[in-house]
C-alpha cells in the first residue's frame, strides 16, 4: 500500500515539477537548509544554557524568544522535507537513512515534550531567575544536541544517496 502511494506521489504533477524545474527543488532545498538552521541555531543555546553555560540569564525569556524560533524552523524544515520528499518518493521510501532520520526526528520531539511535561522540570523553566538546571533539564538538553546533530548528519548523508 505504501508503494502504491509512493508510486502515485512521484507520478503526480508536483513531483514531476519538482523533478523537471531548474529553480523549484533548488529553492525547495534552501527552504529546507534555512528551517533546519532556524530550528539548530535555537535549540543549541537553550540547551547550553540548561547544561550550565550563562548561569546568571534566566532560562524563561530565552526559552520565550528560542522555542517559537525553533519551533518556526521546525515547521519550514519539515514543509520542504516534505517537498523534497515528494521529489523523488520511491527513492526515499526504501531508504534506510531515511527512516532513521524520521525516527531520529520522533525521538528529538519527544525529549523536547517530555523536558516540557516533566512538573520539576516546568516549574523551573518557568520560574527561575538563573542558576543551575534540574539534572533531567541538563540530561535532556545534552539528549537533545546530539538527536538534532544526527538528524543532521544522517540528512547531509541522505543526500548524497
Amino acid at each position: 500500500m505504501l508503494d502504491a502511494w509512493a508510486q502515485g506521489l512521484q507520478a503526480s504533477d508536483l513531483s514531476r515539477s519538482l523533478r523537471a524545474s531548474l529553480w523549484l527543488y533548488p529553492m525547495v532545498n534552501a527552504g529546507h537548509v534555512i528551517g533546519v538552521g532556524l530550528l539548530f541555531g535555537a535549540i543549541v543555546p537553550l540547551d547550553l544554557r540548561l547544561l550550565g553555560l550563562w548561569r546568571a540569564l534566566a532560562v524563561a525569556p530565552l526559552a520565550r524568544v528560542l522555542i517559537p524560533t525553533a519551533a518556526a524552523g521546525l515547521l519550514l524544515a519539515a514543509a520542504n522535507g516534505a517537498l523534497m520528499f515528494a521529489s523523488r518518493p520511491l527513492d526515499y521510501i526504501g531508504e534506510p537513512l531515511f527512516g532513521l532520520k524520521l525516527g531520529l526526528i520522533a525521538l528529538a520531539l519527544a525529549n523536547a515534550l517530555a523536558l516540557r511535561a516533566a512538573p520539576w522540570t516546568r516549574g523551573w523553566l518557568e520560574t527561575a531567575a538563573g542558576g543551575r538546571a534540574p539534572r533531567a533539564a541538563r540530561w535532556a538538553a545534552a539528549l537533545s544536541i546530539v538527536i538534532w546533530l544526527a538528524v543532521i548528519v544522517v540528512g547531509r548523508l541522505l543526500g548524497y544517496r
